[in-house]
């Protein structure tokens, strides 16, 4: 029997601060390029938990997801052929914890505008960090609650 196919599950946060955007610069195996603040989610958390966790690993602050901007689907074909489903958030982005650590392969933060990330996307991690941008400045927003976690998880 052929293996089931799975998407890799991920999860981002787009954050908006005086017109700038959040982003990380992170080593990758095509160098370093740029990404919002994202990563896979891990067993045991809702999606929205998921994207707190990575925002707090990556760039040392905490963040509250207020509302899902979107849902989205990409494929890589770098190293492996990977299909990636993305939940996209925006929130309130929190304290920043002094002294911590940024995840393995993050080399900093930075606050870009939207101009500055439409004019380096050959930089970009994924097609989807400009999309997501794109849609939380038409103002996409969804309630959390769109996003049903059963207690199972």
């Amino acid at each position: 029997m052929a293996e089931r196919w799975k998407p890799n599950v991920t999860v981002a946060a787009v954050i908006e601060q005086d017109g700038r955007f959040l982003l990380v610069e992170e080593e990758t195996p095509e160098g370093l390029l740029l990404n919002t603040p994202a990563g896979h989610l891990d067993p045991g958390e809702s999606p929205a938990e998921g994207c707190a966790r990575e925002t707090l690993e990556e760039t040392a602050h905490r963040f509250t997801p207020t509302a899902l901007i979107g849902i989205y689907m990409a494929r890589t074909r770098r190293e492996e052929d990977i299909t990636y489903l993305r939940f996209a958030f925006t929130g309130t982005l929190g304290a920043q914890e002094p002294g911590r650590l940024l995840d393995h392969g993050i080399v900093r933060t930075l606050w870009m505008t939207a101009d500055e990330i439409r004019a380096s996307t050959a930089r970009h991690r994924s097609p989807l960090l400009l999309q997501c941008v794109e849609d939380y400045l038409a103002g996409k927003r969804h309630p959390l609650d769109l996003i049903h976690v059963d207690d199972s998880v």
